[in-house]
């Protein structure tokens, strides 16, 4: 199931909205083992970005074939061997990683999704424990040149509510990323739900 109201602008306008080497740093991740699930890697911005700052593995996760073409040219032109690109649609399915198997969860313009508690929790189930999640996204401001409808977007006190839900321990204040996102980071704090299974529906 893709994301409402995620369609990707040029690649070279898309790259203008971020520093994302500067933007991890802002988010802690620091650990130069760590391996790191991205949920929705769009052109690869902060895939690339990740991979090198850790020698863990970066597995990042598309539901596009066209964005994971362009993640994988990019890690191909950069030379970093630790990139696992993976098309999969982890919104209704989750990631297919084990329990507790990554260090940490990028969770990237992708929280005004129709479920962001289920994605949260996706994130909280495969995260170690003490594992953290980086949020970041659009600011709340019409002047910003991209992003999802106004009224869809996620305003930082709304995400507060939903990380917790999902079993995370809010471990920064609302930090600004300009020049158009904020970002929040969440500590894993307990055994989380799972992540619900289709089959259940059955």
């Amino acid at each position: 199931m893709k994301v409402r109201d995620s369609g990707m602008p040029e690649e070279a306008l898309w790259a203008t909205f971020f520093d994302a080497p500067a933007i991890l740093a802002r988010l802690g991740f620091t650990d130069p083992q760590a391996d790191i699930a991205e949920f929705g890697c769009g052109y690869g911005t902060f895939t690339v970005a990740a991979a090198a700052r850790t020698r863990g593995t970066v597995f990042a996760f598309d539901i596009e074939p066209a964005m994971l073409e362009a993640t994988q040219a990019k890690v191909r032109k950069a030379g970093l061997p630790n990139v696992r690109a993976v098309l999969r649609d982890f919104a209704t399915h989750g990631t297919g990683l084990a329990d507790d198997s990554v260090t940490y969860a990028l969770l990237f313009n992708i929280l005004h999704a129709e479920q962001p508690v289920a994605l949260l929790s996706e994130a909280a189930r495969l995260l170690h424990p003490g594992g953290a999640v980086g949020v970041i996204h659009w600011n709340c401001d019409p002047r910003t040149p991209r992003g999802p409808a106004l009224s869809i977007r996620p305003r930082p006190e709304q995400r507060q509510g939903p990380m917790c839900q999902a079993g995370f321990q809010l471990a920064s204040p609302v930090l600004e990323l300009p020049p158009y996102h904020f970002g929040l980071v969440g500590r894993k704090a307990h055994s989380p739900r799972r992540f619900p299974d289709p089959a259940d529906s059955d």
